[in-house]
């Protein structure tokens, strides 16, 4: 295992209608740093995305953003971070969030954060990887997709043998913890380490 560890958040470039939303943002980013647990981002300075980002920084942690050249500007790049990193497309931003990271964390956000945190769990369905994904199911927001991942265990399109694991968190202040304890029981060299050139 990589030592700090390090954790990728996905999340919303705007806020949400819900103040929880912010909220959250601001204790996940906060318990990560008061943990010593690096954040690997999207690299926006505004919505949930600057909120947790900063919340990291104004409590001593280490932040790298990695953000494609074209949203530089769109999603205002957060400049105090450790570690900026500009891609040249989304394909990269991906592999590179997933190469940085130990674990991975869903916070509310739209059709964007849905796309990275599904193909997060496809992956480790095809057992490319193990490392811990949580579902951070504030005010009940992420709810339709968990009930949609029970529809298909009902119909057997999730079946035996190509489970989708993952955890669900319903307060931001359980995250660290949740990841923490998943870590701890990882089989040693299939935490991080998994290639996925061969996919």
């Amino acid at each position: 295992m990589k030592n700090p560890l390090s954790i990728c958040v996905y999340c919303g470039s705007g806020f949400g209608t819900d103040p929880a939303f912010k909220i959250a943002a601001n204790e996940l980013g906060k318990s990560m740093a008061e943990a010593g647990i690096r954040l690997v981002y999207g690299g926006g300075n505004v919505g949930l995305m600057g909120e947790v980002a900063k919340a990291v920084k104004d409590n001593g942690g280490y932040v790298t953003g990695i953000i494609p050249r074209f949203l530089k500007d769109r999603e205002i790049m957060f400049e105090d971070a450790d570690e900026n990193i500009v891609v040249d497309d989304m394909h990269t931003r991906k592999k590179m969030m997933y190469e940085k990271s130990d674990a991975f964390v869903a916070l509310p956000g739209g059709v964007g954060t849905l796309e990275e945190l599904i193909e997060q769990l496809t992956w480790a369905q095809l057992g490319r990887h193990t490392k811990p994904i949580v579902i951070a199911d504030i005010k009940g927001f992420w709810r339709p997709l968990i009930t949609l991942m029970a529809h298909m265990r009902n119909f057997e399109f999730i079946r035996e043998g190509l489970e989708v694991n993952y955890a669900v968190a319903e307060h931001a202040r359980d995250i660290v913890s949740m990841i923490a304890q998943k870590i701890q029981h990882l089989p040693r060299g299939e935490d991080s380490e998994t290639s996925l050139t061969k996919m």
